[in-house]
């Protein structure tokens, strides 16, 4: 199974975004419930609402704490996507994106802006969006 499941809903009320955002709940769970004991150790320090990733191949790979909230960024869907093609989602332990380091610090950083920009609009931006 890869990031998005194949498996539809029986509603026809379900928009396709929906569809993604439970797909990658189903997702998360392996994350939390690693089978090796040095796993559980790793993630002793990884707080609420985070997930420990390791970016880069060989002598160059780190790993990195990011929100969950990355998950939905289309950025971030791409990264995993291209985990996928090369590793599956059979590994075991914390996800490996097969990018360099540094092109993943890009992202996270325009993540973040995105982030912080929103967060900084979110009160006008949500009362234009629900303005009858």
């Amino acid at each position: 199974m890869g990031i998005l499941s194949d498996h539809h809903h029986n509603s026809p009320k379900h928009h396709h975004h929906h569809h993604y955002h439970m797909s990658f709940h189903l997702h998360i769970p392996h994350l939390h419930f690693p089978h090796h004991h040095q796993e559980k150790k790793d993630l002793k320090d990884v707080p609420k609402g985070c997930l420990a990733v390791l970016v880069g191949q060989g002598e160059e790979q780190q790993r990195f704490v990011i929100p969950v909230m990355y998950m939905n960024h289309p950025l971030f869907m791409k990264l995993l996507k291209e985990a996928e093609d090369e590793y599956g989602f059979q590994q075991k332990g914390p996800i490996t994106i097969p990018c360099h380091v540094e092109h993943f610090r890009t992202v996270q950083g325009i993540i973040d802006r995105e982030k912080c920009l929103h967060h900084h609009h979110h009160h006008h931006h949500h009362a234009w969006c629900f303005k009858v």
